[in-house]
This record gives structure tokens, sequence and C-alpha cells, in this order.
């Protein structure tokens, strides 16, 4: 990519790159969490509008198994919980990557020449600084 940039600004961009990969896994993680929670959640508002006498079943890998109403509501309560942990938890490692990721490219910044602008890439013809 950029040949004549030094040795550890080299560095600091691969660790860029990684921590930027590493952002859209969580936020892709992050995502299909929170979208499994809100399905949880209707599912669990639906109950309350089911006789809790009805016959039920949930999906079990390919098959649909009896299931009773206390169960049910039992294992939905239990999942949104535990999604709702997961998302804590996803959101919590987001900030932090997003602050190393501020933190890494203010270090890569200062290595190329200070600030840079707007544009954050300085050209390689600059002064041959120290």
């Amino acid at each position: 990519m950029q040949g004549n940039l030094p040795p550890e600004a080299q560095e600091k961009l691969e660790e860029l790159q990684d921590l930027q990969e590493t952002a859209q896994q969580v936020a892709a993680q992050k995502q299909q969490a929170e979208t499994q929670l809100q399905e949880s959640e209707t599912a669990l508002d639906e109950l309350d509008d089911i006789d809790e006498d009805s016959t039920m079943y949930r999906e079990v890998g390919e098959l649909l198994v009896k299931t009773d109403y206390a169960e049910a509501v039992e294992d939905l309560e239990e999942k949104v919980d535990e999604l709702e942990v997961r998302t804590e938890t996803l959101e919590k490692q987001e900030e932090r990557v997003r602050e190393q990721f501020e933190d890494l490219q203010s270090e890569l910044q200062q290595m190329l020449g200070g600030g840079g602008g707007p544009g954050g890439a300085p050209g390689p013809g600059g002064a041959g600084g120290a």
C-alpha cells in the first residue's frame, strides 16, 4: 500500500486496519443480537394474547416440538435476558474498539507529521522533518 511509510507508521496502519475489521465484526454481531432480542420480545408480547390452554409448538432445529405455555414464557424470558446482556456487552466492546481506533489514528497522524488535515492521510512530499 504505502511503500514509503516508516516501519512504525506501517505497523500502526496495519493495526488500524485490524481494528476496523474488528469494529465491523462487533457491529454485525450487535445488530444480529438486537434483531434476535426484538424478535424474542415480540414473541413474548404475543404470548400475552394467547390462551394458556392453547396448543403450542416451538422450533427445535428442523422440528416443531409441542410445549406448554409456562415453558414457552420461561424460555423466552430467559432468552430475552441473555440477549440483553449480550447486546450490552457488545455495545461496550464496540465503544472500546472505537476508542482504540481513535487513539491509534491520532498516534499515526502525529507520527506522520502532526495533526494532518481533515482528509487524514498526509502525502509523502512534505518536509523531510524529524
